[in-house]
């Protein structure tokens, strides 16, 4: 059999943004496929029986034919290695633990050169699946040997690596739900949603509406029991201790059994239940006393762990937990069972198990072991059970059981920190009980509580708690559809689009908005100039939309960030177009005709909001048929009052158009007209008249974005644009 020489990656482009694929970001990879442009699937001996062995689960792509096994039919009709590749990589990925659907290859210009691209939200996660599965498809290709569990593996670790954990992924996706924007802050897990002024950013299970000053309180949790006590909410008899001996001596005040914890610990590390001899409580305190800055010894309450998670004041999910014990058969030891009990698929080291493996040789597992007289290498008689941890298992939903004095004491512990989203470990007999009838306790309240235990609980009910705090973040009530956002713009073309951006920033400005403007002449803020550089690509834009301050933005875009780059925003209320020119010096993207250019800027219309506006110069017949991929509303623009597309506009939709006739300057709406002025009256402060295009193109905008007429003439009457 003949070896084939690997597929060339000429070139890998990450798009961060929406692009001429599609809404999200992809890896955009451009192959040469070498001699295996003259051997599609169906003339490789072997090859497709290989891929499937490999990869089974291709049957479930249905490929272009639409049906379960398309992909299937695909390959044995006889298909392209670059088409191939493209459902290696997402089926690895779906292998990964990420799903992966969208993905597409087409040919360039020249022959056997294809530009393939998959979905993939994380860059260094799609970098590792390219190359996992260029690896494959080669070994498959050449019947070379490949080790697929490695290769999963790798896209697992850089996921793991690389993507949002678990608690922050659940809220963004419930505000993605919502149609709320999302940026990425820093390589962990901040996050900001929404955009500019109407943004909030979360950290984890943190946002920036949770108290400094509250997360301190409970991170003491002594304070917080003083604090919790004062106002009425029963929680454990306890004292900061300093040394083994006082722990010993307070046990003694208070009465076995005890309870000894760090006084700042998260996770239950350091946290050794129901203790009674000197000896066990001393060694307790050398556990604790490392995982915080005190140690505290508190009375032991009998009951279940519970964990209660509140939002916004309000009880939106509960779990229990369970002590964790193996039973004896009579020949196993200690450890071989507990390496049995940690095969379990809920157990796992990374934040996406919802129960951590069992390692006996933490502190805490070895000293309960010791109080129980076993060592892993015990063999456990027939029926003895063997307990290995009291509490940190909680993943039992019991939301509904929940009583509403239970929830009450709760909500009010909450309230008394004053944290916003808290996680509230309580020890009760039943939760479904009121809390004082029944001995219960607040043990302790969580800043930034973990969610799995919520999204993913070992029995039970899941719980939308991502959704609960992106509702507590943005409520309903506010904005509407268009909560976390605020009015953007968005221009692309050639022709006066950074005169359009700033004109158009300008009359925002006067309309009430603190404006950004990202535009090729550079970054302005309140009609301040805050970066002269060119700002017309992604990261420009990338720099206002975090910006606290904006409470509206103005992007220029061009096609080349586009092609390389990706838009910034996902989408805009307004988008404009200008003109198709420019496709002369995109050859590199394989844009060789201006026919290729509507494949690139229809992106800006692409991007319109259900509710904005597509504002397109009708005065060019292929920026106007855009008009038919736009969400929203259709403004066109022209020099020409006669122009066919706008009558037909005002008189069959009842359209809104701004044109000019005999030297005025019209807003119609269908049949009715208004002059804004004519072309003279409507110069720059200083007298400068502006390109009739581009004065029309950004009337046309801000129309569309509300801003009264009279407003528009007087705003662009004191518009004092010089070019930066």
């Amino acid at each position: 059999m003949a070896t084939f020489k690997d597929i060339q990656l000429l070139r890998t482009t990450y798009l961060r943004g929406p692009n001429i694929w599609t809404y999200r970001p992809i890896l955009e990879v451009w192959l040469d496929l070498g001699e295996l442009e003259q051997h599609p699937s169906h003339q490789l001996p072997g090859f497709n029986q290989r891929l499937t062995a490999w990869l089974p689960a291709l049957v479930e792509h249905h490929c272009g034919v639409g049906e379960r096994g398309g992909f299937i039919q695909r390959l044995e009709g006889g298909t392209w290695m670059g088409h191939v590749l493209e459902h290696i990589i997402i089926e690895l990925l779906n292998l990964a633990g990420m799903p992966a659907e969208f993905g597409q290859t087409r040919e360039t210009s020249r022959s056997g050169i294809y530009r393939m691209v998959f979905r993939c939200p994380e860059e260094t996660v799609a970098r590792v699946a390219l190359a996992q599965g260029h690896a494959l498809i080669m070994a498959a290709i050449n019947d070379q040997p490949f080790d697929l569990k490695g290769a999963i593996q790798a896209i697992k670790t850089a996921i793991n690596d690389r993507y949002l954990g678990p608690s922050t992924g659940c809220i963004v996706d419930a505000a993605s739900q919502r149609r709320i924007p999302h940026i990425r802050l820093n390589d962990g897990n901040l996050v900001q949603l929404g955009y500019g002024a109407a943004q909030r950013r979360i950290w984890t299970a943190e946002s920036d509406q949770t108290s400094a000053i509250a997360e301190g309180i409970a991170q003491d949790k002594d304070f917080t029991k003083r604090l919790l006590a004062a106002c009425g909410v029963p929680v454990p008899e306890g004292q900061v201790v300093a040394s083994a001996d006082e722990a010993w001596e307070v046990a003694q005040d208070i009465g076995a059994p005890v309870t000894v914890k760090p006084s700042d610990g998260n996770h239950a590390r350091g946290v050794t239940l129901e203790l009674t001899q000197e000896a066990n409580i001393r060694a307790a305190f050398a556990l604790a006393e490392p995982e915080g800055s005190e140690v505290i010894v508190e009375k032991f309450i009998p009951g279940t762990e519970h964990r209660l998670l509140i939002v916004g004041g309000k009880l939106v999910a509960a779990t229990r937990g369970e002590p964790v014990s193996v039973h004896g058969n009579g020949q196993a030891t200690l450890a071989q069972l507990v390496a049995q009990l940690n095969e379990d698929p809920r157990r796992g080291p990374e934040q996406e198990y919802p129960l951590d493996w069992i390692d006996l040789e933490k502190g805490a597992v070895q000293l309960e072991l010791k109080r129980q007289g076993v060592t892993p290498e015990s063999v456990i008689p027939q029926g003895q059970s063997v307990l290995l941890q009291r509490n940190g298992n909680m993943a039992i939903d019991c939301t509904d059981e929940v009583h509403p004095d239970v929830a009450y004491y709760a909500q009010l512990a909450a309230k008394i920190v004053g944290l916003d989203i808290a996680g509230m470990d309580m020890i009760l007999q039943d939760v479904s009980r009121p809390m004082k009838e029944q001995g219960g306790a607040i043990l302790e309240v969580n800043a930034g509580p973990g969610l799995l235990m919520h999204l993913k609980p070992t029995s039970g009910t899941p719980r939308p708690v991502g959704m609960a705090i992106a509702d507590h973040l943005f409520p309903h009530s506010e904005d509407g559809p268009r909560a976390g956002r605020i009015p953007l713009v968005g221009i692309a073309g050639t022709q006066g689009n950074a005169f359009i951006a700033r004109l158009v920033g300008w009359l925002l400005q006067l309309s009430g908005k603190r404006t950004g403007v990202a535009s090729s002449e550079g970054m302005f803020l309140a009609g301040r100039q805050t970066q002269k550089s060119n700002a017309a690509h992604w990261a420009g834009a990338h720099r206002l939309l975090t910006n606290r301050l904006a409470q509206a933005a103005v992007i220029q875009t061009t096609a080349r960030s586009i092609l390389d780059e990706g838009v910034a925003y996902d989408r805009c209320l307004v988008g404009v177009v200008t003109d198709m020119a420019g496709w002369e010096g995109l050859a590199d993207h394989d844009v060789l005709d201006a026919a290729q250019m509507t494949r690139v800027l229809r992106t800006q219309i692409d991007l319109v909001l259900d509710d904005g506006a597509g504002v397109l110069n009708a005065d060019d017949a292929q920026v106007a048929d855009l008009a038919r991929l736009c969400d929203g509303e259709v403004l066109f623009y022209s020099q020409n009052a006669d122009n066919p597309l706008i009558a037909a506009h005002r008189t069959e939709r009842e359209g809104r158009a701004v044109f000019t006739r005999l030297g005025h300057v019209v807003l119609a709406t269908g049949a009715k007209e208004r002059v804004l002025g004519s072309l003279a009256q409507l110069s720059l402060a200083g007298g400068q008249q502006p390109e009739v295009p581009a004065l029309l193109a950004a009337i046309a905008a801000a129309w569309a974005l509300g801003i009264a007429p009279d407003l528009i003439a007087a705003g662009i009457k004191t518009f004092d644009y010089q070019t930066a």
